[in-house]
């Protein structure tokens, strides 16, 4: 199963890059046969760019989900700890073998009638 996420594209070019292997999130998807993520870049790009497979989801209070993931977060301190300011728990979901799509897709021509999701959205 996959789900659609919207990403900004400073950090979705990260991560089909493989330079970020890591997608923090506030909140996660509960169900477990979910094995994909498919990945909208958000404006400008407004596009879906590419996917990764999920590889371990950690879920930890924000200051030890830090430094277990700091070196491949792709993002830094300050950004992360203004994303889960206010927040007992956070979520990063591991990116295994992320691939960007040769031709970006349009999401209404992958979904039609969808809107970007601001979470994430099952598929």
């Amino acid at each position: 199963m996959k789900i659609l996420l919207s990403i900004k594209p400073e950090f979705a070019e990260r991560i089909l890059d493989g330079e970020k292997k890591f997608e923090f999130r506030k909140n996660i998807f509960k169900n477990k046969n979910v094995d994909t993520v498919v990945i909208y870049a958000t404006m400008p790009v407004g596009k879906v760019i590419g996917e990764f497979k999920i590889g371990e989801i950690i879920s930890s209070k924000p200051h030890e989900l830090w430094k277990s993931t700091q070196k491949y977060a792709g993002i830094s301190r300050d950004f992360f700890d203004e994303y889960f300011a206010e927040r007992d728990i956070g979520f990063a979901i591991g990116v295994e073998n992320p691939k960007r799509y040769a031709n970006p897709i349009n999401l209404n021509d992958l979904l039609p009638g969808a809107i970007p999701p601001q979470s994430f959205r099952y598929f």
